[in-house]
């Protein structure tokens, strides 16, 4: 008798079914939001910007860039390493299309509406040969479809360490790199002040970037497919 109950204590029952998971972009797509939550991260994780709304061209650009050895994060390109081109557009597909969440804005956001944008934000600096951000950006500064990330919504560390790894090479695009060419005429102080002017702008209730700019890019971007550039 004894026997016999402990036979059946641990007996796994034959009739209990593996659970289904659907075969979706979605489902696969959830590993990435461990780490790239829907409305973006604060403090510690900071670094893991969102993935939603952003557009299509610019997460495919980003994740090959990983794989290939254009920028440097050792966790990013083992994820990617064995991805095709095919897969890695499917999943920047599937993430633009989400709806953008984004964290409040920081405290300094109260006085962010009465605070002038630094020059080279929306004006450049024309002998340096440096475009406005709003030129490449959008007016907006929410990105420009197919290519162009937004900058408003993301932390100021987060945007400054970028200009920093494109000044020293640990982040690049496919030649001829313009944000490269542009990091490296920057200085501490001007890096320090735009990061920070936009990390704390509120942002619009529509976020979404904008479907194409009024005009050419200012400069050749290699990472860009964009119309006629400006001459």
């Amino acid at each position: 008798m004894r026997r016999l109950l402990l036979l059946l204590l641990f007996a796994v029952p034959a009739a209990v079914a593996a659970p289904v998971v659907p075969d979706t972009v979605a489902e696969r797509a959830r590993a990435c939001l461990s780490c790239h939550a829907a409305e973006g991260r604060r403090v510690k994780d900071e670094y893991y910007p969102r993935l939603a709304s952003k557009p299509a061209g610019y997460l495919l650009n980003q994740m090959l860039h990983f794989r290939d050895g254009r920028r440097q994060n050792r966790a990013m390109a083992l994820l990617m390493e064995n991805l095709s081109d095919g897969y890695l557009a499917e999943l920047a597909a599937y993430f633009s299309t989400l709806p953008a969440t984004y964290l409040p804005v920081s405290a300094n956001a109260a006085h962010a509406e009465s605070r002038p944008a630094p020059a080279l934000v929306s004006q450049g600096d024309p002998a340096r040969k440096i475009p406005a951000c709003t030129d490449c950006h959008g007016n907006e500064m929410l990105g420009v479809a197919p290519a162009i990330p937004g900058l408003l919504g993301l932390p100021a560390d987060y945007l400054s360490a970028q200009f920093g790894a494109w000044k020293v090479g640990t982040r690049r695009a496919a030649a001829p790199d313009c944000m490269a060419d542009i990091a490296r005429q920057l200085t501490e102080r001007e890096v320090s002040e735009m990061a920070n002017w936009l990390a704390t702008r509120p942002l619009p209730a529509d976020s979404r970037p904008a479907k194409a700019l009024a005009a050419g890019l200012p400069m050749q971007c290699g990472s860009v497919t964009a119309p006629a550039v400006k001459p």
